[in-house]
């Protein structure tokens, strides 16, 4: 793993290159959804791995390359594996593995929870079916039963809820600044 300077700034680059790109059909970008999905995180008094997390848990759209909107051409851009490779890289599994089961606990919650697919957007919509629709009653036992599936959810439900095109958020650097070096020590308070 680098060191949380090194981290920070390579997040920041990232962010200042790809966080422009339009966020599905919303009129906002992807740092403004990072952005808002972190501050959500924060209120909930989450911890610094899942409000890291959570900023980061569409990093896998800016570091693949087949642009900003793969799911109307048909394509699932499989960004949360691509995204939880990424992070693994850097983070212990306490921020890895929200990143990778966000899917997941998408389609986890459109067959375990009554209508909650109709709350998804037409975007969400479009992707689900790429990724393999709705789970069934198996497929949610075995979603369960894996270590982070709960983060993975509380991920999942921040992620509905940071598309709001006129809300205001704290920089990145803030965030940066009093989660990362945390988040890097994951859950036994060691740097991983």
């Amino acid at each position: 793993m680098i060191g949380t300077q090194a981290l920070k700034q390579e997040i920041c680059t990232l962010y200042l290159r790809e966080g422009h790109n339009g966020y599905g059909l919303y009129h906002l970008n992807q740092l403004q959804h990072g952005l808002q999905a972190a501050a959500h995180a924060q209120a909930q008094g989450l911890s610094a791995a899942l409000i890291v997390a959570a900023l980061l848990h569409d990093v896998g759209h800016m570091v693949h390359d087949l642009g900003e909107t793969p799911a109307e051409a048909g394509v699932d851009d499989r960004h949360e594996e691509v995204g939880a490779q990424w992070a693994a890289k850097r983070f212990p599994p306490d921020v890895s593995e929200p990143i990778r089961l966000h899917v997941a606990a998408k389609r986890y919650l459109c067959g375990a929870e009554d209508g909650y697919e109709a709350t998804l957007s037409k975007d969400s919509v479009i992707s689900l079916a790429l990724q393999g629709g709705a789970m069934d009653g198996k497929e949610q036992a075995a979603f369960l039963a894996q270590a982070h599936a709960r983060e993975a959810i509380a991920l999942r439900r921040i992620d509905d809820i940071a598309k709001d095109p006129h809300a205001t958020t704290r920089p990145l650097e803030v965030f940066l600044d009093a989660y990362l070096e945390q988040a890097l020590c994951g859950s036994g308070g060691e740097p991983a």
